[in-house]
């Protein structure tokens, strides 16, 4: 691993962040389609996130 790779932990940090900002941005949208287009983005944050959560659960697990 180099020195500039971000490491699990913040990894998932981001995605969480990024999950919560896209969940905000939802609450605030206009018009349906915004909203929408937040959730998706909120939904696929969560998922990476969860993914992250299960790689640091089992570093050596290749899947």
């Amino acid at each position: 691993m180099r020195d500039d790779d971000p490491t699990t932990e913040t990894l998932r940090i981001e995605q969480l962040q990024r999950e919560l900002a896209e969940r905000a941005r939802a609450d605030q949208a206009v018009t349906p389609e915004e909203e929408q287009a937040a959730d998706r983005r909120a939904d696929k944050a969560g998922y990476l996130r969860e993914q992250l959560d299960k790689q640091a659960e089992n570093p050596d697990d290749p899947d």
